[in-house]
């Protein structure tokens, strides 16, 4: 039947920019296409051709006849007044009106349709929740349900991870696999590419035709991306080569040259123009400078919060919560849309303060008063060390001026104080990949990539004992996820992270604090143990199987590679002082163990023992045997944790 979308040969320029030029790329059925691309690169404004809603400069692009194209855009709109249900329904009658969905005839199947759609969404508890009170993943769930109810054969999807929590990517990743139509999703989320992508196309200009396109995940895709860039290293070696011998070929003067035919002197030149534009396609790619500057503080205790509770709206977010940040640690953040992450970072920098103890809590509180370190903080406060100094990223970015210009939001002044230098401004901004042009523009007519990396860059100029990063991978490419994850690393005040990023968890997190929306949280010792222990059983409301959100697993997340110190007797416990050293003792227990069967399973695969039938006997059994203690030990860490 041939592809369901192709374009052919598409150009797109802004004023004297050119965004690309002679792309050609073609979708067929079924398939999830990931477009990738560094920042700028017109990823955006490429799928907008795609969707018909802005036209090339140049091509042609050629949708199959009744192919349904539906497009999602980075920023969810919807009209004024609009509920969960009429802006589905809303969506609907239009596209009825107007032929574009034959199945539906009538209101009556509207409805039916919208609130199908919806409940497939997981929204049917929200249906008539006015738009303007949903959470940002609640918009972002809604604006793909109104798209995915029009049935398109074509999904387009701009950055539709960046508002989702963890479990909305999972939601989108198996709606994506499950559904019979094709997609074209702009995302730099690298779970996302590696497990639902079936297909990479980075748009970038170091490529001959301005794409790359690989099928397989990212994994895959790097691999080859290495292969192709190598090879067209060398094709620019052996290309330089013969340019030389050219070159001292028309050095011998006119009388040499009347020798040759007209034919060579024009191939010299063209392999001169294709040396030229190789040059230009393997110049290094560039990524932005970040490195976050710290204090010298040694204080080890930076911030103490000790039973601390949030309440908004009648929605108990976390109760009796203990947090302890110390240098060295990266403490991640996790939770659904509207569990209370930004509430507990408001905590942090003081916008917000706790609740006060209920009385339960105090009565608790007196019985062990006696056992309680000196200087132990109160219930419902944070201790922050003397002239602590926290930096935010705020996910939402309402600190930069959508009017001003790059450079008056870069400095007040034409330079900046770095690390004690002074710098340009048009060297700091290069610094970030930004142009002496762009100083000029406003910051509306940035690429979201583009406003991140101006957020980054003037954080960067305030030194930190605390960084909080509050969803900083939004819109980021690849290569500057990267950079950003190097420099966290090597951080080495404490950070704070919320993030959907799975990989940047993965990476970064030294300690995981997961918020289950309905008043619980859990500590987890990082993002791992969250997928296997956490990730589909929540805590009960105010408890924290696993780890508990009281003082000694607030400790033990500040210390990252310590062995967890024996829990100080808290207000929340009902253990036995035996059961309480037993509960600190078997996550170290639970990690030995799960290192042996690691190691069990290298043993069973390996190639020298695989004529030995005895010897593997063995080792199967002494694998049965350990995976038989890890599930004891996990439900008897699961009980202790719940009476805690």
């Amino acid at each position: 039947m041939g592809a369901l979308i192709t374009v052919r040969d598409i150009s797109k320029h802004f004023a004297a920019r050119t965004l690309f030029t002679g792309v050609s790329l073609s979708v067929e059925d079924g398939e999830r296409l990931a477009l990738i691309g560094p920042n700028g690169a017109g990823k955006s404004t490429l799928l907008k051709i795609f969707a018909g809603a802005e036209d090339a400069d140049g091509g042609t692009i050629l949708l199959r006849k009744g192919v349904r194209a539906a497009y999602v855009a980075q920023s969810d709109t919807f009209a004024p007044g609009a509920t969960v249900r009429s802006a589905v329904e809303s969506e609907l009658d239009a596209a009825m009106r107007a032929g574009r969905v034959p199945q539906l005839h009538d209101q009556h199947e509207i409805e039916l349709a919208a609130e199908m759609t919806l409940r497939r969404a997981e929204l049917g508890e929200l249906l008539d929740a006015p738009c303007d009170r949903l959470s940002g993943g609640q918009r972002k769930r809604l604006s793909i349900a109104r798209a995915l109810a029009l049935e398109p054969g074509l999904l387009l999807l701009d950055e539709p991870t960046n508002h989702l929590d963890i479990e909305g990517i999972e939601w989108l990743e198996d709606t994506l696999k499950a559904g019979d139509f094709a997609s074209i999703v702009i995302t730099h989320d690298r779970e996302f590419l590696e497990g639902t992508a079936t297909r990479i196309v980075e748009l970038a200009p170091s490529y001959p035709d301005g794409t790359f396109s690989v099928e397989g995940g990212l994994s895959q895709f790097l691999r080859r991306k290495q292969e192709f860039l190598e090879g067209q290293l060398s094709q620019q070696q052996a290309l330089s080569s013969q340019v030389r011998e050219d070159l001292r070929w028309l050095s011998r003067g006119a009388q040499a040259r009347r020798t040759k035919s007209k034919s060579r002197i024009d191939a010299s030149m063209q392999r001169m123009d294709e040396l030229a534009e190789l040059k230009a396609r393997n110049a290094p790619a560039r990524a932005a400078q970040i490195d976050f500057t710290a204090t010298e503080r040694q204080t080890q205790k930076l911030l103490v919060g000790r039973g601390l509770s949030k309440t908004l709206g009648g929605k108990k977010l976390f109760e009796n919560l203990d947090v302890l940040l110390s240098p060295g640690s990266k403490l991640g953040l996790m939770g659904p849309n509207g569990a209370g992450k930004t509430t507990l970072i408001r905590l942090f920098t003081g916008e917000m303060e706790s609740d006060p103890p209920t009385a339960a809590m105090l009565r608790e509180e007196a019985e062990v008063a006696d056992q309680l370190p000196h200087g132990t903080p109160g219930l419902g406060t944070i201790r922050r060390a003397e002239r602590l100094r926290v930096v935010l990223f705020s996910q939402h970015r309402r600190e930069l001026d959508p009017a001003a210009t790059l450079a008056e939001t870069l400095s007040p002044t034409d330079a900046v104080i770095y690390r004690d230098r002074q710098l340009h401004i048009a060297t700091w901004a290069g610094m970030f990949l930004f142009t002496k042009d762009q100083l000029r523009q406003p910051i509306r007519s940035l690429s979201g990539g583009e406003q991140a990396r101006v957020h980054i860059a003037r954080l960067m100029l305030e030194p930190a004992d605390v960084l909080i990063l509050d969803e900083p991978t939004n819109d980021l490419d690849l290569a500057s996820l990267d950079v950003l994850e190097e420099s966290l690393e090597e951080f080495p005040g404490a950070v704070v992270l919320v993030t959907h990023d799975r990989a940047m968890l993965d990476r970064l997190a030294t300690r995981v604090l997961a918020l289950d929306g309905r008043g619980g949280a859990r500590y987890f010792t990082d993002y791992s143990q969250w997928q296997r222990l956490g990730h589909h059983h929540a805590a009960p409301t105010g408890t924290a199987s696993g780890a508990s959100t009281s003082g000694a697993s607030a400790a033990t997340a500040a210390a990252p590679g310590s062995a967890a110190p024996s829990p100080a007797p808290t207000a929340k416990r009902k253990l036995s002082y035996k059961e309480q050293q037993e509960l600190a003792g078997i996550e170290p227990a639970i990690e030995k163990a799960e290192a042996e069967l690691k190691q069990l399973e290298s043993e069973l695969g390996s190639v020298a023992n695989q004529s030995d039938h005895r010897k593997l006997a063995q080792l199967g059994q002494r694998m049965a045997d350990t995976q038989a203690r890890i599930t004891q030990l996990y439900a008897r860490w699961e009980e202790l944790g719940e009476r805690a």
